[in-house]
């Protein structure tokens, strides 16, 4: 019998073999064509066709290798649905119908396994409890974070200062304006760093948010982990119906928590309530 592969282990195997040698390309056939540009072996123009070179070989490796990691990582991971979550939000594929999903090189044999495969998401992922939780997770600000954001606002001031004593009318303006922005960031980190407030709190009964009262898991539906925008513009949320008709949804990227951690919390206080119900 095939011994069933993880959905951590797909996803970094996926890094390997795919994000890893596009890096390679797009980094790589650039730095290159420089190299032999000062070496004066290739025109400067060279230099601009490095990198266009570069990005195209990365985007046909990328379009043929991502293929081969969906077929291996779909027939060998159990919770295909996770895996395709998960792959999207580390940017490994795009969401169907995105136009960049369409540039895969896929064979008709690769089509053929690809729609076999399709077959397992008819079934519901299967989760096992993390019996290393304790009864109750309370998740707040992230004091690491708080201060490392806190010390980079507070750098933009300096940095504002800086530009005023230099003393031209372009750096008065400059600088007052960085000085403005750190000043409201500051202000913005520190509420976050000294907040000692759990913003939610999870355990075998349920879940309470900072906006939300407790609600216990009977009256919760859907409760999830989702990632919405791309790049630095991407957001973590956690998101859940209550009581049949209201949403709730709590930004999480600021949280001393992360999603993969958050997502086996409330799938093992689930089943937790579960087993003491059934």
């Amino acid at each position: 019998m095939r011994q069933e592969i993880s959905v951590n282990k797909a996803i970094i195997r996926g890094h390997l073999i795919v994000n890893i040698p596009v890096f390679i390309c797009i980094i790589g056939i650039p730095a290159i064509s420089l190299y032999l540009s000062n070496q004066n072996l290739i025109p400067k123009w060279g230099i601009g066709i490095g990198f266009i070179l570069g990005f195209v070989i990365a985007w046909s490796v990328w379009s043929f290798m991502i293929t081969k990691w969906r077929i291996w990582a779909f027939k060998n991971v159990r919770n295909v649905h996770e895996l395709k979550k998960r792959a999207i939000q580390e940017k490994l594929i795009w969401n169907d119908g995105n136009i960049f999903e369409k540039t895969e090189i896929r064979t008709l044999e690769d089509k053929e396994e690809l729609k076999k495969l399709e077959k397992k998401f008819d079934k519901e992922d299967i989760y096992r409890e993390d019996y290393s939780l304790p009864p109750r997770t309370i998740i707040k600000y992230s004091k690491s974070l708080g201060l490392f954001e806190l010390i980079i606002s507070i750098l933009i001031i300096g940095l504002g200062i800086y530009f005023i004593i230099k003393g031209t009318n372009k750096s008065y303006i400059l600088g007052g304006i960085m000085g403005l922005i750190g000043i409201y960031s500051s202000i913005k980190e520190l509420r976050k760093f000294l907040n000692n407030k759990p913003q939610i709190i999870i355990d075998n009964k349920g879940i309470e948010t900072i906006t939300t009262e407790f609600k216990n898991w009977s009256n919760i539906e859907d409760e999830q982990v989702i990632q919405e925008g791309y790049g630095k513009s991407a957001k973590s949320y956690l998101t859940y119906w209550y009581d049949e008709e209201i949403f709730e949804k709590v930004e999480i990227d600021q949280l001393n928590i992360t999603q993969q951690q958050l997502e086996n919390i409330i799938r093992t206080y689930r089943i937790r309530n579960n087993k003491n119900y059934r």
